[in-house]
């Protein structure tokens, strides 16, 4: 850097005729009122685009400007600056060569900054230009706090080896802030928070520590040395719950609430005893976020206005199904968000209560005292309910009064494990429910999956490999690849180096029409395959994530992952459309 003399930025704009005073008058008034950098400031007021202000910045300090988003950023090197000097001065060291280093900074021209770096790091410096916005994204993706985890259970495990620490002790030592054990959970939990995870699981093995964190469906793994620290762990975590700290062998549930970086978490826990100790995941919802309204639920707009008109009948039965983690409670929530009036009676029956929603009366199962989901359900229907949310389709008794309730003038919304929603009339079958019952009371099935979004960071044109292309010609034999444009991320800093960031539903939704029904109530399930994939407005949930990578919402790889394997896939087409040859390809696909 040649020039060592601090000018304020807006005066250098100003001398350089980049904005008038009265722009910068505008800006200097808004800054005080936000607080925010000058540079940001211009750019969200649309008084100086913020290329502009970096290549104006770049050439003036003679400094490049690094773009992070196209850059690959070595973790290792970057963590040569502690994470508190990295915030306070706004520099993060981004290469590392023979030369030295290269630092990045919003601001290069702060000297104060340059000096304190120059001698914490005792290496010859370069500086570089970078994005505000940018450089806190990256901030905050690259300091994952898995050194400040590691050094914390470092601690609980020297502690825990001065003497046996015993269940008493640990109780004793509750209020206590400055508990390494506390530290490290609040670590874990910050850092959850920061990677946008839904879940937490806590590992122990033979002489290891496993802390995983599952984002947008995928889990992150981190290793810690130590056994030891997981019972301390464990035992902290039952005490917050208010669980049995003295029993090990048995699992318990529980949940708690906490306050992670201003955001309030509802943490549901679940133990189970392993070979080398107990086992726990947490599944964290943020209270502090609003339920998401049926427009905002990601769903094409005929198949939303579909949906809500199923919802808005008076009576009969909506399903909604999937696997474990697909979304289902988000989608019954936004229906019941929909749904709640001054005027409707709306009773709930749920294991957990996940989301406490006002006038509505939400009952919490408990099956260890008896009150399960059947029991709970004959008392709802003598509280004299206008909407039923059952919370999962358990047995053939819950099945049983669920349908009988939608039979006889009430609304009754629930969820199921099934494939597809094609799939969802044989489930029910098979748990002993009446043929009759299922086609007079079940209104609609609506199936979902969860993929994840490209990330827009690294996003970049994809070409489909041999194994992709089958899937594809099988599912979309119309569809010409060489003129088709698909997508991938290469990975970077912000996803993790996963490519994706986010994720987004794809539906399914088959309305039982009278067609339908007569199918069902004679128990002609393969009449009613034949027939549902012939109602006007079904698409197939294979479709669905196809259209999503057409898109470019997804990849190809991705879309694959979610529709290879349904059973509907070469049944879509009108017979004749595949041939033999194309057949085998689907068949060896699938292989």
């Amino acid at each position: 850097m040649n020039a060592r003399v601090r000018i304020r930025l807006g005066d250098l704009l100003i001398q350089h005729k980049v904005i008038t005073q009265e722009q910068l008058t505008t800006a200097l008034a808004e800054q005080r009122r936000s607080g925010r950098k000058l540079g940001r400031v211009l750019a969200d007021l649309g008084l100086l685009p913020e290329a502009q202000l970096h290549e104006f910045l770049s050439k003036h300090l003679k400094v490049p400007f690094v773009d992070l988003k196209q850059l690959r950023i070595d973790r290792e090197v970057v963590k040569l600056l502690p994470e508190a000097l990295a915030r306070r001065h706004r520099a993060l060291v981004l290469q590392q060569d023979a030369r030295g280093l290269l630092i990045g900074m919003p601001d290069p021209a702060d000297l104060q900054a340059y000096d304190d770096l120059q001698a914490k790091l005792k290496q010859p410096l370069r500086l570089a230009l970078v994005g505000e916005a940018d450089f806190l994204k990256t901030l905050d993706a690259v300091y994952r706090r898995s050194d400040e985890i590691a050094s914390l259970a470092e601690a609980v495990r020297d502690e825990l080896a001065e003497g046996d620490v015993d269940i008493e002790q640990l109780a004793v030592e509750e209020g206590s802030p400055d508990a390494p054990v506390l530290r490290l959970l609040q670590t874990m939990f910050h850092d959850a928070v920061q990677a946008r995870a839904s879940d937490i699981h806590i590992e122990p093995g033979d002489d290891k520590l496993r802390i995983r964190l599952r984002v947008d469906g995928q889990l992150q793994e981190q290793v810690i040395d130590g056994k030891r620290v997981a019972g301390a762990l464990v035992t902290r975590l039952k005490l917050m719950c208010g669980l049995d700290i003295a029993e090990k062998r048995l699992p318990q549930d529980g949940r708690f609430t906490v306050r992670v970086l201003d955001q309030s978490l509802d943490v549901r826990l679940a133990t189970m005893p392993t070979t080398y100790g107990e086992s726990v995941v947490m599944r964290l919802l943020s209270q502090s976020s609003s339920l998401l309204s049926l427009d905002n639920l990601g769903m094409q707009p005929d198949l939303r206005e579909r949906f809500q008109r199923l919802i808005d009948r008076t009576s009969g039965m909506v399903l909604v199904t999937g696997p474990t983690g697909s979304g289902k409670t988000t989608t019954l929530y936004a229906a019941l968000n929909h749904l709640n009036r001054p005027g409707v009676k709306v009773i709930t029956v749920e294991d957990p209560v996940e989301y406490r929603l006002d006038r509505i009366t939400q009952v919490q199962v408990l099956s260890k005292i008896g009150l399960d989901f059947a029991r709970i359900l004959r008392t709802a229907l003598r509280q004299d309910p206008d909407i039923l949310l059952v919370g999962e389709m358990r047995d053939r008794e819950t099945v049983d009064i669920g349908l009988r309730g939608a039979m006889t003038g009430h609304f009754v919304l629930s969820t199921l494990h099934t494939i597809n929603a094609v799939a969802t009339m044989n489930r029910l079958l098979d748990m002993g429910a009446a043929g009759y019952l299922v086609a007079a009371a079940v209104h609609g099935v609506i199936a979902q999956r969860l993929v994840r979004r490209v990330c827009n960071d690294c996003a970049q044109p994809a070409t489909p490999n041999a194994h992709e292309l089958a899937w594809l010609q099988s599912c979309r034999p119309n569809i010409v690849p060489e003129k088709t444009k698909f997508i991938a991320g290469a990975g970077c800093t912000y996803c993790n180096l996963t490519g994706y960031r986010g994720r987004v539903a794809v539906y399914e939704l088959l309305e039982i029409d009278r067609t339908l029904a007569d199918a069902v109530r004679r128990g002609d399930l393969e009449g009613f395959a034949r027939a549902a994939r012939t109602r006007p407005g079904y698409l197939p949930l294979a479709q669905g994530a196809i259209d999503l990578a057409l898109a470019g919402t997804t990849s190809l790889a991705e879309a694959m992952a979610i529709g290879a394997g349904l059973e509907e896939l070469v049944d879509v087409e009108e017979p004749g459309d595949l041939g033999d040859e194309a057949v085998d390809e689907v068949l060896s696909a699938r292989a």
